[in-house]
């Protein structure tokens, strides 16, 4: 592959990040949710012809408007085509019945309070009680955020089969319930709301810790997860203070982002990172929505990990780190979400707020992490830190033939080494 068409592949796959699921979300409004797969479709052909089209160097000024404009014309193409006028939308079939209205009607699709709106309906209708938990999750990372089935099924931690399955099956209960694009009101939108929440949280989380062997953060998947939750809190129905506290701790991880890795691409952790280069701006918009998700009656997951995030960023160094804090508050987050990985990070704040021998305990107690790589890191670094080099030598092993992402294998090659 020349480098042009390497540079090519690179702006159709961001665009594809940061564009696929509002033209998907935008055409999924106006054909109908049931033909999601017919819209999936166009936004496919629309991304193909970019590549074929910009191959010679023809990229436009505005990508962005030449995506829009083609997805654009291919719908208006296929409505003319198929006269499928009745299964459209209802609120909109009666605008398509004419040559001028078709194209009015689609082309006011495409400005940007209709984008808002409906990916903020696709949200939530990709959680949609009807559909089971786990195939809310999936069909919201795959439509509006644009991950492969590979990177949700190592979100899931399961396999592309179950993941592949998972959205068909979501996608047949699309059909059979015959759910539209709605954002709920009343006592239905707080449970719809924690689905679209969590959805947003692990895309969040494969950008900043990437399932990708060559790429371990990947800027893009966090900015879009960004982009998503801050819908979320502009909106007055969907702006509750669990929203803001997740946008809280994504600003407050972001502002770490370009601090995380050395100028060859290697690890650099938590307690060597220069905080001098962490982006304030960003700490700042933390801390301010963390102060406004501050309401009575709302404690979530996510006021949790925004404030243990903050008391990371607040602090001017790693030894200077109120720890004792940090592990009081993974004691709490333990009591609302009971789950290995949770008590993964209480242990290895132990560490440093009690002693490293409590937090031995404490690791070793855990069930459930037995093919998590960073599980194993994590006995290892304590067993580095008591001078146990034979037993830290050991469990970095283990954590290295399990991950596949190079800058790790970098990182725990060099650990090994030191044993």
């Amino acid at each position: 592959m020349s480098t042009q068409e390497n540079n090519i592949n690179k702006i159709v796959d961001h665009l594809f990040r940061h564009e696929s699921g509002k033209m998907v979300s935008v055409l999924s409004r106006l054909l109908g949710l049931k033909n999601i797969e017919a819209a999936q479709d166009i936004v496919q052909d629309t991304l193909y012809q970019a590549m074929t089209s910009w191959s010679y160097g023809n990229i436009p000024d505005n990508p962005s408007a030449w995506l829009y404009r083609t997805a654009k014309n291919k719908a208006i193409d296929l409505l003319r085509r198929e006269k499928k006028f009745k299964e459209i939308a209802p609120q909109y079939s009666y605008l398509l019945q004419s040559e001028y209205s078709l194209s009015l009607t689609v082309n006011n699709s495409f400005l940007e309070n209709e984008i808002q709106d409906s990916q903020l309906q696709m949200m939530f209708a990709c959680c949609h009680p009807s559909i089971p938990a786990e195939s809310q999750i999936a069909l919201t990372l795959k439509t509006l955020c644009g991950l492969s089935i590979k990177e949700i099924a190592r979100s899931f931690l399961t396999n592309d089969e179950t993941i592949s399955k998972r959205i068909y099956r979501a996608k047949e209960k699309i059909k059979a319930e015959k759910i539209e694009l709605e954002v709920p009101q009343g006592n239905e939108l707080p449970g719809r709301i924690d689905s679209v929440l969590k959805s947003l949280y692990l895309l969040f989380n494969e950008g900043y810790n990437s399932s990708h062997p060559e790429k371990i953060i990947r800027e893009d998947l966090c900015e879009e997860a960004m982009r998503l939750c801050l819908l979320l809190t502009q909106h007055r129905l969907t702006n509750y203070p669990r929203s803001r506290a997740l946008l809280s701790l994504m600003c407050f991880q972001s502002s770490r982002l370009n601090t995380r890795l050395d100028d060859k691409g290697n690890i650099i952790l938590l307690k060597y990172q220069d905080r001098n280069k962490w982006y304030r701006p960003l700490i700042q918009k933390g801390f301010d929505y963390l102060d406004s998700a501050a309401e009575p009656f709302e404690v979530s997951t996510y006021h949790f990990e925004a404030a243990i995030a903050s008391l990371h960023a607040a602090s001017p160094s790693f030894e200077q780190t109120d720890w004792k804090s940090i592990y009081d508050l993974y004691e709490m987050l333990y009591q609302l979400q009971p789950n290995p990985v949770v008590a993964m990070n209480k242990a290895i704040a132990s560490a440093y707020a009690i002693n490293k021998q409590k937090a031995l305990q404490e690791l070793q107690a855990i069930k459930g992490l037995e093919q998590h790589h960073l599980y194993y890191a994590s006995i290892g670094e304590i067993y580095f830190d008591m001078n146990e080099k034979e037993n830290a030598r050991l469990y970095f092993e283990k954590a290295f033939n399990l991950t596949l992402s190079q800058s790790e294998k970098q990182l725990l090659l060099e650990k090994i080494g030191l044993c």
